[in-house]
């Protein structure tokens, strides 16, 4: 194993733990890991190989924003709190480092479905937002890791 393969697999690792503990990109960091590694290898097979980790990274980006707001709108909860989640989650980021983001999110969720339909009727609204949150992060965490495989696979074939 090269150094630069060495290199490249570190920080896809700290990019898979990314994707849980959100203080890195990590799927921009896995991204880039294996980009700088097809830029280094040169070859065909290479290139397809950063194809595919591509493919799966921006997949499960897409998906990990879809699926969880398709199941968040089909369980009740309007657009206007998934906003004011989304607003409460990025200064969460910034106010917690690590956790705020999610803590924001499910906090921002709570307090719009509150005063949407009161104390007793949000707590169903929120678990729903904790299991958003759960779902996005594990298809990202999957991308990730189908990421890693490829170029895992792509590293043996070369």
């Amino acid at each position: 194993m090269s150094l630069t393969e060495v290199v490249v697999a570190v920080l896809i690792a700290i990019g898979v733990a990314g994707v849980v503990l959100p203080v890195l990109p990590g799927t921009l960091l896995v991204l880039v890991a294996v980009l700088v590694w097809a830029l280094e290898i040169g070859t065909a097979t290479a290139w397809t190989v950063f194809a595919v980790a591509t493919t799966f990274l921006v997949l499960g980006t897409v998906v990990k924003y879809v699926v969880p707001g398709r199941r968040l709108k089909a369980s009740g909860v309007p657009s206007a709190t998934l906003w004011a989640g989304a607003l409460l989650g990025f200064v969460g980021f910034f106010v917690i480092p690590v956790v705020g983001l999610f803590i924001g999110f499910v906090g921002g969720i709570y307090l719009a479905e509150r005063r949407r339909v009161g104390a007793a009727a949000a707590g169903p609204s929120t678990r729903h937002a904790l299991r958003a949150v759960g779902v996005s992060i594990l298809i990202e965490l999957a991308a990730a890791c189908l990421a890693a495989v490829t170029w895992v696979v792509g590293v043996a074939i070369t």
